[in-house]
């Protein structure tokens, strides 16, 4: 894992929460927030649809305190709620489109950030960085969810094929197919930028 929060640890912290010490939750919230929020944003492609879910995933691992079992690695368990959040919100999504009444047609903006150059780049050279990222994005955000998830919790979350088969409730082969075709749609997804 990408996190400085060793597995012993999390399971300790959350045998405590399990116990009884609220306060515990806090210690499990500043270790995980920012990978959890990363995760999501990176599945729903919204700031604020990662944010309320980040706080919808640390609500249920409270209210499941007493169900907790360490048999596996805490970031397994609170990864596969997370995911479980994300899909349900997606599929919500899909039945329910959103409309926003104040945006005008073609109103998407690049943040400040993505105008300003890295040092050393030309302008030319940061542009089409911005334009591979925003493609791969995009494409990555288009993927099944079963593919979509696979690829975050591996290339972003640095998960092992095992502690994503746990997440997923799969195999680890399961995990390296599923790997394997969401690279190659992303592949020919992205083939003008010869990736």
């Amino acid at each position: 894992m990408s996190t400085t929060s060793e597995p012993d640890e999390d399971a300790e912290i959350m045998l405590r929460l399990k116990k009884g010490e609220s306060l515990a939750l806090n210690e499990l919230m500043t270790r995980w927030q920012t990978p959890l929020i990363g995760f999501i944003l990176r599945y729903t492609g919204n700031t604020e649809d990662a944010l309320d879910l980040a706080q919808e995933t640390f609500v249920q691992v409270y209210e499941s305190r007493h169900r907790y079992q360490p048999s596996a690695k805490f970031s397994t368990w609170l990864f596969t709620i997370a995911t479980n959040l994300s899909r349900n919100l997606a599929r919500w999504r899909a039945r329910h489109p959103i409309v926003p009444l104040d945006a005008a047609e073609g109103d998407d903006k690049p943040s400040l950030g993505s105008l300003i150059p890295a040092s050393g780049d030309s302008p030319s050279d940061s542009a089409e960085r911005n334009d591979l990222a925003s493609a791969v994005r995009e494409h990555v955000e288009n993927l099944p969810h079963d593919l979509k998830t696979v690829v975050l919790l591996f290339e972003y979350q640095d998960f092992s094929y095992e502690e994503i088969a746990a997440t997923l409730g799969c195999t680890p082969k399961a995990v390296e197919t599923r790997l394997y075709r969401a690279r190659q749609l992303l592949r020919e997804g992205l083939v003008r930028w010869k990736i």
